[in-house]
């Protein structure tokens, strides 16, 4: 009997949609994990630092049973749409900063406050603790999702500006993009700059045509986005040491076989420990080569700044009554 062209088909899109989840022989054939990161990949990215690892240490443990397509700087879009794809399975995995997430759970904008971690060690203690179970619980709950992890930023974000700023002054009127998250645009209005959200994409062509005098970024990322060209003057603010948060979808993960979803978590937290030892000297090269490039560094005195954002914590805890908590666990994690 001849198949009729529909029947035809409907195998052949059968085929192609079961095909990621074959496995065949001795091994598990063409498993396939989709993974989306903002940044570029190489060592100035947070994003890749973790990927690479997490990619080494599951091909040691599975061989080729499982492909990583890895798409940075924004190839598969822009991380608002990629949260959502996330959600739904089209995407199977994203890194990024813990920040767009709080789209799906305000809550996790905990971890933008400003001043709430004193350096990068103390949010490794605080997120592997209490303080991360109840905001990977909160996500987990709001979407169908889970974090894989809590790697680091490559150092703390620091404000970099097109003029010299003074003492006197300091960032009063300036105007700073900053990401479109409230926490960022609070922290840094409370701060006294004048907080303009722009995508990433957009921060060097808003320094070159003036829309903005500065950027607040960590320094692994301003090398790496160019912006030293522009923003010739770093003030060491130090104020905001957000997380980069692994996360898979549900769909992609219950997919797995179970030795495989075994070695997906024990490679996540190889990449998230790796990473993790390499944040501090990665930030220290990138300061050294900024410094190099012509960039002035000005170490800057912090304590009128950690008084003035406690009205933001104060406002966002009576509007997420549920960080409270968290709060307290990151306090007492210090």
């Amino acid at each position: 009997m001849i198949a009729s062209r529909r029947t035809v088909l409907k195998s052949t899109l059968a085929v192609a949609v079961a095909a990621p989840f074959i496995r065949t022989g001795n091994a598990a054939a063409a498993l396939r994990l989709r993974i989306s990161s903002s940044l570029t990949d190489d060592a100035n990215s947070s994003h890749f630092l973790w990927f690479d690892r997490f990619r080494s240490t599951l091909a040691a443990s599975v061989g080729d049973a499982v492909t990583l397509n890895y798409f940075p700087n924004n190839q598969l879009g822009k991380e608002s749409d990629i949260v959502q794809q996330v959600k739904i399975g089209a995407v199977d995995m994203m890194i990024s900063g813990s920040s767009i997430w709080a789209t799906v759970a305000p809550e996790i904008g905990v971890l933008d406050l400003g001043y709430l971690f004193a350096d990068a060690g103390h949010v490794g203690r605080a997120l592997d603790g209490t303080a991360g179970q109840t905001l990977s619980g909160i996500l987990a709950q709001r979407a169908p999702v889970r974090i894989l992890g809590y790697a680091y930023s490559l150092g703390a974000r620091n404000v970099y500006t097109r003029p010299a700023l003074t003492p006197e002054g300091g960032l009063k009127g300036i105007k700073i993009r900053v990401l479109p998250v409230p926490n960022f645009i609070a922290t840094l209005e409370a701060m006294g700059a004048v907080a303009t959200p722009i995508p990433l994409g957009e921060v060097y062509a808003a320094l070159q045509t003036g829309v903005v005098d500065g950027l607040e970024q960590d320094a692994p990322t301003v090398l790496a986005g160019k912006f030293y060209e522009v923003a010739k003057h770093c003030y060491r603010t130090r104020h905001i040491f957000n997380p980069v948060i692994p996360v898979i979808s549900n769909r992609a993960f219950d997919r797995l076989p179970a030795d495989i979803r075994t070695a997906v978590q024990a490679a996540a937290k190889a990449a998230t420990d790796h990473q993790r030892a390499q944040a501090a000297e990665t930030e220290a090269r990138a300061f050294a080569d900024l410094q190099g490039r012509g960039v002035t560094v000005t170490d800057v005195d912090t304590a009128a700044y950690r008084a003035a954002v406690e009205t933001v914590w104060a406002r966002f805890v009576a509007q997420q009554p549920a960080t409270a908590p968290v709060i307290d666990a990151v306090r007492a994690s210090a």
